[in-house]
């Protein structure tokens, strides 16, 4: 049983875009917000999938004690609509090629609706979910599916592999660059997606395309490197730049761009030093601090 929530108004613990699995075993991927709602849709699903149950539901939750019949048994107010699909055997074919763009890091468009499960390699981007309700015999929900946001790490030493490690759990696709093969972070990094090794930094910006899913941290071994990637990605429109330093390296490396005549606009796009100010010290702080940066970048304006 696929299980999304595909409306959402309110402070609703599930928002539009949550989703997750459910087999007539118990076994479970993912969220629709969780607490004794989720644990009621949970049995519910493995009910009718026992049940050999076939048409799709549309609930309505209103987390309220005055919800009436479709009161979800939370009190932290709002309202979400939850679609319960069972996967059929015709749906073999699409599930497969998703299964192939999320291996190839590709992306796509899951659609649902009453006739199934149907894939297409085109984005809808205007939006990551859609969902039009006409009645219980018509109606289509869509996702984009894949990686939506992308992650480009100059430099793999530890601030690199830590960082790597937490950004991977937000659903980012991780991009590695380093000009040293050998480095033993660099081989211990699983979680990136891809690896590029590089003689120096100065031609970097043509491996990292702009667009508003697109970050980038520089944290590379020293300052000279650092110097030449910034320096490779000023004529880049960047949605998100960070730089990892000490206040007073940024300073110094600032105050030579000035004294160059670079565009002080441009210089203040970069997030220097990197990551919110928390006196993080150790790299597992550090990616924290950074993550945490992303992140309020990312939903700024979402």
């Amino acid at each position: 049983m696929l299980l999304y929530v595909v409306a959402s108004a309110g402070s609703s613990p599930g928002r539009r875009g949550f989703f997750m699995a459910v087999t007539a075993k118990g076994n479970m991927e993912g969220s629709i917000g969780g607490g004794i709602m989720e644990h009621k849709f949970v049995e519910m699903s493995k009910a009718r999938l026992k049940e050999h149950a076939k048409e799709t539901l549309i609930k309505k939750q209103i987390h309220n004690k005055n919800g009436g019949i479709n009161k979800s048994g939370m009190v932290c107010s709002g309202e979400q609509t939850i679609l319960l699909y069972i996967i059929r055997n015709k749906d073999a074919k699409s599930i497969t090629k998703i299964i192939n763009t999320l291996k190839n890091n590709k992306t796509g468009q899951l659609q649902l609706s009453p006739s199934g499960i149907e894939f297409s390699k085109s984005l809808d981007e205007s939006t990551n979910v859609s969902y039009n309700f006409i009645s219980n015999d018509e109606w289509m929900f869509a996702e984009n599916v894949g990686y939506k946001d992308h992650l480009y790490i100059i430099g793999g030493g530890h601030c690199a592999l830590a960082l790597s490690k937490l950004m991977s759990s937000l659903n980012f696709c991780i991009h590695l660059f380093d000009n040293r093969k050998e480095l033993n972070t660099i081989k211990k990094n699983k979680s990136v997606h891809e690896k590029k090794y590089l003689e120096d930094y100065s031609n970097i910006s043509k491996y990292i395309p702009t667009g508003h899913s697109n970050y980038v941290v520089v944290m590379t071994f020293g300052y000279r490197t650092d110097d030449v990637a910034i320096r490779s990605l000023f004529d880049k429109n960047l949605y998100y730049i960070g730089l990892l330093g000490s206040a007073k390296k940024i300073e110094k490396m600032f105050d030579q761009y000035r004294s160059e005549g670079f565009d002080e606009n441009i210089l203040q796009k970069i997030h220097a030093p990197v990551g919110l100010q928390i006196k993080s010290q150790t790299p597992e702080e550090i990616a924290v601090s950074v993550a945490a940066e992303i992140i309020q970048e990312k939903n700024k304006n979402r």
